[in-house]
Formats: C-alpha cells, structure tokens, sequence
C-alpha cells in the first residue's frame, strides 16, 4: 500500500521506514554489526605498538587489514547476491572474527611478526552490513511490478498465461527511454515520486548511522584499550561483528537471490559505474588527508573538530532524506570543492584551531549529500541482483582513496608546512567533479549513425534499367533463345 507523503511533517519518510516489517530490528543490528570497522584499525595500533613500541609496525598491521578488505570485501559481496545474505554473511563474519581473536593470540603470546600478517587479514572477510541493509531497504521498498519473475527465472511469464497467437507479432513501439540512458544521470536528478522519496530517506539514513558509527568506532575503542586492556578493543569488535551479523541475518525477510542471478544480465554496467567510482575515490581521498591533517595540526582539539565534522554530515543527511528533493550530483561535488578552500584559507593565516570549527561544519553540510546523491545514482544504474557488490565496490574505492588521501597528507604533515595537507582536499573533489562530468557526457552523447553509402559516380542507367557504360554497351550480348517447334498435325 502506498504511504502518502505530500503534506507531511518532515520526519513523514523517516517513520514511513521504520514502519516497515522489522525495519527497527535490522537497522538496529545493521548499526551493531558495522561499528566494528571503526573500531579495528585503532585497536589493532594501540595492541601492537604497546606490545613492540613501534607504531610503524602497528600501523603496517592495520594497513594489511584495510588491503584486505579492499581486495576480498567485492568477492564476499558477489557470494551474498549470489547465495542470499542469511547463507553467507554468517560464515564471513565467523571468518573475520577469528582473524581478530588469532591477532590478539599471536601478539599475547609473542608469536613472530608474520604470523600477525597471516591472521589479521582475514579481516578482509567481514561482510559489509551497510550494503547489505541498503540492499533490504531496496528489496523492501521495490515497485509491485517489479516483484515479479525476472527474466530467465522461473514462474508464469506472459507468454505462458494463454495460447500462443498465430501469424506474425506486432513490433512493440518504443516510447521511452532506451535501456542505456535508463535511471538518472550524474548531472540530472531522478524522478520525485514517494517511491523514490522514501529511497532517498533510506539511503540518507544509513549515511547517517555509517557517520555516528565511524565517529564513535574509534572512541569506544580508545576508551577500551586505555580503561580495561589493549586487547579490549578487538574482542569487542570480534563480539559486536558476529553477534550484530547474526541478528541482521535472522530479522526480517531475507534479500533472496533472484533466479539466474549468473547470468550475463545481470552484469555490473562498468561504463556507467567507472565515473561513479572515481567519486568514490576522490571522496575518500579527501575523508582521509581532512582527517590525517586536523589530527596533526590540532593536537587535542582534532577530535572535537572531527565530531563537529560529523554532526554536521549527520544532521545535513537527515535533512536531506525528509526533504526528498534530488540533487544534482555534479552540483554538489562542486559545492564541496568550494567549501573545502575554507580550511587551508584559515590554517595558512591563523595558528588557533578554533576557526576551523565553522569550516570543517560546512565540509560535513557537504559530503553527506555528494555520499547520499552517488549512493542514488549507483541504485538507478545496477541491477538489483547486483547491488551488494556494487556498494561493496563503492566501499572499496572509499577506502583506496582514504588510505592515498591519509598517506599523502602524512608526508606533508612532517614537513615544515603541516597545513598544506589541507589543499589536497578540494584537488580531490575537483577531479570527482570532472569525472563525473566526462561521465555525464558521454552517457548523454547521442548514438552514432552510420553514413549512407554514396553510389559509385557512372552513367546514369537506362529508364528500363540497363547499363549505358561504354562496357555494357559493346560486350557481346547472349544469343536469344530459339523459339519452340510448332506442333505437327496428326496424319
């Protein structure tokens, strides 16, 4: 039944959602189950460097982790669309659980450093819960009529339902758009209908539980390690992941893969995912040198500034999400670029932390809508047996470019002018920017039609349609055929 929302309070789409069947139960266990990629990385610094005093080693470490992740996280989301959510997830989240509970056993017991290597990768198997709660919210949230069989799969087709006409079919006349052009551009909004409203709400809400879980990951891990025992962190994290998994597996009704889901039809579309992607990337670039230079510049005020950046994300998501308006995707990385010449501009005059308060809430007010906007843009373009590894995909691009954005802005941070850490940001959005233009374009560039072929220059022909060149003319002719006998008379 369709939920009315025009003339509703602003909230409307948000208490639409959870309205839904076990809506509350699996975004509850879907924020659980997601915390603990906020709190790894920290936890695995802090036991290791405590264990060999070397935070070059600890942070080689959490790297293998993050590479893992990036490399195995599309795999494990290719097995979830294929098998179903509730026949992988579990096993994934066993896997990566043990990875943590055999680093903390190899570092307790003073095993060789290569054995933190072969164990803590196995991190890279986790299943990314935030996918697969985008992947519930668009199975529950999909049309009626797209709820039927698929093609290939089994069930009443309409060519079963009757008699098979006999004689010649009509040719059905296209009056939409074609298959290639289907779904919003990066450059033009999607349609405003609720269904899509409420899509949008869903998709900005999960950005929102994604921004409060990676701004308290790191703080309930730093409060476990120095409070309890270094070794805290990661246990919780191995206990949160499998019990939060568990729970988002066993409410609700389960993403079910649809019947020939290894076709060839239900390819990721590349071409239209490659722009995509490189927002991805520059998005990531510019979380990761934002972060790694406020942490250097600010001292004890970085987390404060950080939290700030956060609220602001989160709170301009949930705006967002209740106004239901498409943005432009374009637009709003354009925004963003502007926004982030603010804190350069302050660092490179001032040496106080506290103008960088304003600006950094502005940067949050932007990255949630070009997070939220691309997350649409991405659902309009895959299919939906292919929509966890599409996000996985989109996940692993974040993180690629986090972990360049974090490693460049390192090296600038030792040298003598810390704050030019802060000019890589708007770059990075910049050059999203301009992929997602040349991808625009060249979705939108009219098909190419093949020239008529000329007729070769000659003689026009006779009006009966012989040949009048000097070569038709003067070749012998046939002889004609001889005309048949008369017939004979009988005597």
């Amino acid at each position: 039944m369709p939920i009315p929302l025009r003339g509703a309070p602003p909230w409307a789409p948000y208490r639409a959602l959870l309205a839904l069947p076990s809506a509350r139960l699996f975004t509850a266990a879907g924020a659980v189950a997601r915390l603990p990629a906020a709190m790894c990385g920290v936890s695995t610094v802090l036991l290791v460097a405590r264990a060999h005093g070397s935070y070059g080693l600890a942070g080689a470490v959490s790297a293998a982790g993050l590479l893992a992740t990036a490399l195995a996280g599309p795999w494990t989301a290719r097995l979830t669309d294929r098998h179903g959510q509730r026949r992988v997830a579990p096993w994934a989240a066993a896997l990566a659980a043990l990875g943590l509970l055999g680093l903390v056993l190899c570092v307790r017991s003073g095993a060789p450093v290569w054995t933190y290597f072969a164990t803590y990768p196995l991190l890279g198997c986790a299943p990314n819960t935030g996918a697969m709660a985008r992947a519930r919210w668009a199975h529950l949230l999909r049309k009626p009529e797209d709820s039927g069989p698929v093609s290939g799969g089994s069930g009443t087709t309409p060519e079963d339902s009757g008699p098979t006409p006999v004689g010649p079919r009509p040719t059905p006349q296209r009056s939409g758009p074609t298959p290639e052009s289907t779904g919003p551009t990066p450059e033009s909004p999607g349609p405003t209908s609720e269904g899509s409203r409420l899509k949008g709400a869903a998709n900005a809400l999960e950005q929102v539980i994604d921004e409060l879980c990676f701004t308290l990951g790191p703080v309930l891990a730093v409060l476990l390690a120095t409070s309890f025992d270094p070794a805290a962190g990661l246990l919780t994290a191995a206990g949160l992941l499998l019990g939060g998994t568990l729970a988002f597996v066993a409410v609700g009704e389960d993403v079910r893969p649809a019947p020939g889901a290894g076709s060839a039809a239900g390819r990721l579309p590349w071409r239209g995912l490659a722009p995509l992607l490189c927002c991805f990337v520059g998005t990531g670039v510019v979380f990761g040198s934002l972060e790694v230079t406020t942490v250097s510049g600010t001292g004890g005020a970085a987390g404060l500034l950080l939290g700030v950046q956060a609220a602001g994300s989160g709170l301009a998501g949930l705006a967002l999400g209740a106004c239901g308006r498409p943005l432009r995707l374009g637009r709003c990385l354009a925004v963003m670029a502007a926004l982030l010449l603010f804190p350069p501009l302050c660092a490179a005059t001032t040496d106080a932390a506290w103008p960088l308060a304003p600006a950094l809430l502005l940067i949050g007010t932007a990255t949630a809508p070009v997070m939220i906007t691309a997350m649409n843009t991405l659902h309009s373009r895959v299919p939906a047996r292919r929509l966890t590894e599409a996000m996985s995909w989109a996940v692993t691009a974040i993180l690629a470019g986090s972990s360049a954005g974090a490693t460049a802005a390192g090296h600038l941070a030792d040298g003598p002018r810390p704050w030019l850490g802060y000019t890589l940001p708007p770059l990075a959005a910049a050059g999203a920017w301009l992929a997602v233009r040349a991808g625009s374009r060249t979705r939108q560039a009219p098909p190419r039609t093949p020239r008529p072929s000329t007729p070769p220059a000659g003689p026009a022909p006779f009006p009966d349609g012989r040949d009048r060149s000097h070569a038709a003319l003067h070749a012998p002719q046939p002889a004609a055929p001889a005309p048949p006998p008369a017939p004979t008379r009988p005597a």
